[in-house]
């Protein structure tokens, strides 16, 4: 692995919609070779149903080795489950980190939180939203796994709700991989939902997005529209 780009996360950020100090904080993390820009874009299209939510998108920590204009939160080993366990041990301080400040920044907490990740950021996502000693809003996983499922049970300290959505269709990461996570979620006493789009690749799709809005609008208590 090389060296972090940086020790401190930076990237784009969209909102709120509404005047005065934003009341919750989605913070949506990328995949592989991508950038913050990347997930921001879904910032549009959620605000207009949740004014007073700030979304935060932040590049990931290291370079991409397979994309140069891109960055990673870890390597790709062929998705080894060891080295990928390892890769988001290594990234997850930072992601700490930046969930810590950009809570204080707005005088949020992890009940006004919800993690948002893609492909290697669902990995990220799962991996320190339940390992913080309080609870997450939720979590939204697009398209990822569970790294290390096996020590869950052990590491687990909290239980925010989450949802996952994952096409059927993927090459990159196949659907059965969403499955295998939510039943070691159910397992550990989590409650999960999650959602297989047919005939979806390795994206999100509408039918997701609006699964995943409904989702935010009901972890935040926010008004749903009819």
């Amino acid at each position: 692995m090389t060296k972090p780009a940086t020790t401190k996360l930076e990237g784009a950020s969209y909102g709120p919609q509404a005047d005065g100090k934003p009341g919750h904080l989605v913070i949506l993390l990328h995949g592989y070779g991508a950038d913050g820009n990347d997930l921001i874009g879904l910032a549009p299209v959620l605000a207009p149903l949740m004014p007073d939510v700030v979304f935060h998108a932040p590049n990931a920590p290291y370079p991409c080795e397979g994309n140069p204009f891109g960055y990673q939160w870890f390597g790709i080993s062929r998705l080894d489950p060891a080295l990928t366990l390892a890769g988001v041990r290594s990234a997850a301080p930072l992601v700490d980190a930046f969930l810590d400040q950009t809570m204080a920044q707005y005088g949020l907490d992890e009940s006004k939180t919800v993690l948002v990740g893609f492909s290697q950021g669902t990995m990220m996502a799962l991996h320190v939203g339940l390992r913080r000693a309080r609870p997450l809003a939720g979590i939204v996983g697009f398209s990822g796994m569970l790294a290390g499922p096996e020590i869950l049970k052990d590491e687990i300290r909290s239980r925010p709700p989450i949802l996952l959505a994952h096409g059927d269709s993927d090459d990159m990461l196949p659907h059965v991989l969403t499955e295998r996570a939510a039943e070691t979620l159910g397992q550990n006493d989590v409650a999960v939902a999650f959602h297989i789009a047919e005939g979806v690749g390795h994206g999100i799709d509408q039918t997701a997005l609006s699964h995943a809005a409904r989702f935010l609008l009901e972890v935040f208590k926010l008004p749903i529209p009819k």
